[in-house]
Order: structure tokens, then sequence, then C-alpha cells
């Protein structure tokens, strides 16, 4: 773990078209978080921003703030995610014991 944000939202804020349902019907809300260098006047430095669609971004549509926190605890190394490739039909036969 490389670090550790608290984060505070006003769930009745959200806009209902936004919600997402999963293949296994569970509800959700996608949401982008923005760690800045400087806190504000508040001691806050984490952004959470409503996701924006590829089109959105390109139409330079305003960001919707969503609510604010801040970096709690880090050990100075946050790394990017990287999606594992998933596993084939065939991959996942071989490892199964028969």
């Amino acid at each position: 773990m490389s670090a550790l944000l608290n984060v505070s939202i006003r769930v009745d804020s959200l806009p209902k078209e936004k919600f997402v349902q999963g293949k296994d019907g569970k509800v959700f809300y996608n949401f982008t978080i923005s760690v800045n260098d400087d806190s504000n006047q508040f001691g806050q430095n984490v952004s959470l921003i409503d996701s924006q669609t590829k089109e959105e971004r390109d139409a330079k549509k305003p960001k919707s703030y969503l609510g604010n926190g801040a970096v709690v605890w880090t050990d100075g190394s946050i790394k990017t995610a990287e999606k594992k490739a998933e596993a084939t039909k065939e991959e996942i036969a071989s490892d199964l014991p028969f």
C-alpha cells in the first residue's frame, strides 16, 4: 500500500442519470480522484470529480466537483495501475488440478 486518502462525498448531489448498473445487478457510480501537490485553505489536497466521457472532455465540458478530502498517509511511491491481461480458457484449464 502506498497511500491512504480520506474523502467525503455528498451522495444526494450525485446525478441519478450517471448511475451505472453492472452485469451482476449492482449499481455503480464512476468518479475521478485528483491529488494535488498543494493543500487548500482547509487542509485538503484531494478532489472527487464526476468522471467524464471522451466526448465530454473533447467538448471541454466543465468538471463537476463532487467532494474533497486529504491524503492522510503515503510511503512516497504511488505507482500507476496496470491492467493485467485476462487469462484464456486454455490457460485457466491448464491450472486445474484434474
